[in-house]
């Protein structure tokens, strides 16, 4: 059965341009690049009434939970790591794992 890994990040205002450039251009298709999801979304938050910065849902598609348990044992902690060196302080996440029952 397909799931969702949804990420939700709270970006600082000061990084959150060079973020949105940087998760584009280079995290996503790293993401992608592991093999272990077949599509993703990135969505913004539009009734966003956090001060501390712009609110996103990046929503990456696996085909079943084997493919999502595979990425989070050979190459999660990699990328978030990545994530964390640039980003560092100017965030906040937190993960969620969500089980597609139906889609057109």
């Amino acid at each position: 059965m397909p799931v969702v890994y949804n990420v939700t990040i709270i970006i600082d205002h000061s990084v959150h341009d060079e973020w949105v450039d940087w998760m584009k251009n280079e995290h996503i298709p790293e993401v992608m690049a592991t093999g272990k999801f077949t599509s993703w979304k990135m969505l913004r938050i539009i009734e966003d009434h956090n001060p501390d910065g712009m609110t996103y849902a990046i929503q990456y598609h696996a085909p079943d939970m084997e493919a999502y348990v595979a990425y989070q044992q050979e190459c999660a902690s990699a990328l978030q790591q990545k994530t964390q060196n640039l980003f560092g302080g100017k965030f906040a996440a937190f993960r969620t794992l969500l089980e597609e029952l139906a889609s057109q």
